[in-house]
């Protein structure tokens, strides 16, 4: 799976993009049917406690699947939205296997 990290007006971390590519492998170990996965990290200085915002989206074959979270810190933010898109995706596996 392709995976394109984006930090959008802040500076990037190698660990945390070590950390999210490691997380997203797992689910691609999970789903192989998975092209790629955009994913953007954005502070939001206007929220003092939760302000660390992922945004992912997800190609694969069909419509592409969207998910994001703002938590406190970045690692809880990708680990919730890696959450919401293993759901997204087990009900797409579900429209497959009908088929």
């Amino acid at each position: 799976m392709n995976i394109i990290i984006q930090y959008v007006n802040m500076d990037s971390s190698e660990s945390l993009s070590n950390y999210t590519k490691e997380k997203l492998q797992k689910l691609a170990k999970r789903y192989d049917w998975l092209i790629g996965c955009d994913v953007f990290f954005k502070q939001d200085n206007n929220q003092k406690e939760q302000g660390k915002i992922c945004n992912m989206e997800l190609s694969l074959p069909g419509p592409k699947i969207f998910a994001t979270s703002t938590e406190k810190n970045f690692e809880a933010a990708v680990k919730e939205t890696i959450n919401d898109l293993d759901i997204q995706l087990k009900k797409r596996k579900q429209t497959f296997s009908t088929h």
